[in-house]
């Protein structure tokens, strides 16, 4: 019973969307139309993916690339803009959910040894912000943002047009943040703090197997090869040369999906109901989009959303800036939350406060943004 409640508590979202699939069963039987609903491009390019990422994080790359970067400043103003920087560019290739998973322990570290502990909140939450902003200006960058370029006709210049002016506001808002709110002095790091990489010939053939995975990836997002090509091709590489890394991925984030694909897909065929949701989200994606995100998370309020309008790009927009605003508005801040709350002597309810306050400004900013973009 433990073992359920423990499941249940970590995987909210994978058993929220089960149920819905369930009980949506009920009124569309199942049937072979089941299989129509999935969206098999985009639950491949998010398996290569994440097995891809998983290699790397394992292989601890994109953590020798923070610390050569934090290396080389010696304020901890230049440290705190180095991991804002790390978080925001790296999760537009690596997703949000990786970045944050890397850099935040990272961070931790680097301010402890540092002597800057005081900094710990703050830090966290404009790298959760960073994470969740940065990776909106590609598909790449998160779940949802796959789905909707896979389900839309768009290539991938269009899709980086609709998110550049958001990415670029964010960027600065994240900027000016770091030089409010993180009063400038000197810093060094000690030498023998810093991890020594030395790469085995295996290891390094590795990390060029899962550059090339990587590659195959973007090739499919750029519609260049086929995405069961690419998914065969990284899986067949991994098996033979790196079998461990498959035990890695997030696996429920793919249920997850396939859940919400029947619920969304059985709702849709119930008249009433679909009429109701075409009604209510028609006109008004980026409104509704960002609010259901703050109740359920943006990935979910993206596949809901899809199915009853075809104005693709307000729901790339609603979507990415409603990661913004409630700690479950994206899933990957509660990354962020859960390392955070590791640290000995972790105040969450100040953490929760700052990271609320902060989240609610910068949806502001952004929806302003957008308002502005629209009249003009």
């Amino acid at each position: 019973m433990e073992a359920i409640k423990h499941f249940i508590k970590n995987e909210i979202v994978l058993c929220v969307a089960l149920v819905l699939a369930i009980v949506s069963c009920f009124f569309v039987h199942p049937s072979r139309d089941y299989f129509n609903y999935i969206d098999y491009r985009t639950l491949s390019i998010l398996l290569s993916l994440m097995i891809t990422m998983a290699g790397f994080q394992r292989l601890s790359v994109f953590r020798q690339i923070g610390e050569i970067l934090v290396g080389k400043m010696n304020s901890i103003r230049g440290i705190v803009l180095i991991l804002l920087g790390l978080c925001f560019f790296s999760s537009m290739f690596i997703t949000n959910d990786v970045a944050l998973l890397t850099f935040v322990p990272f961070s931790i570290i680097t301010l402890s040894i540092s002597n800057r502990k005081d900094l710990f909140i703050i830090v966290i939450v404009l790298e959760t912000i960073a994470a969740n902003l940065g990776s909106m200006l590609i598909p790449l960058g998160n779940p949802q943002n796959l789905y909707l370029y896979s389900l839309s006709d768009m290539n991938l210049l269009s899709f980086i047009s609709i998110m550049l002016p958001y990415s670029i506001c964010a960027f600065i808002l994240l900027v000016l943040s770091t030089y409010l709110f993180v009063k400038d002095a000197p810093v060094s790091i000690s030498g023998d703090s810093k991890k020594v990489y030395n790469r085995t010939p295996y290891e390094k053939k590795l990390i060029g197997l899962y550059i090339f995975a990587f590659l195959a990836s973007l090739l499919v997002v750029a519609r260049i090869i086929p995405y069961y090509v690419s998914l065969i091709v990284v899986i067949l590489l991994v098996v033979i040369f790196d079998r461990r890394v498959l035990r890695k991925p997030d696996y429920s984030l793919l249920f997850t999906f396939v859940f919400l694909f029947v619920f969304i897909g059985n709702i849709k065929n119930i008249s009433i109901i679909s009429t109701f949701l075409e009604a209510l989200i028609k006109n008004n994606e980026v409104i509704v989009s960002v609010l259901l995100s703050q109740f359920i998370s943006n990935v979910p309020a993206a596949i809901l959303c899809s199915g009853f309008t075809n104005d693709i790009p307000k729901l790339i927009i609603g979507t990415n800036l409603g990661g913004l605003g409630t700690l479950i508005a994206s899933m990957a801040s509660l990354i962020s939350f859960k390392q955070y709350s590791y640290i000995d002597g972790a105040d969450s309810k100040k953490y929760i406060k700052v990271f609320s306050i902060f989240n609610i400004v910068f949806l502001i900013i952004m929806l302003i943004e957008y308002t502005i973009i629209n009249l003009v």
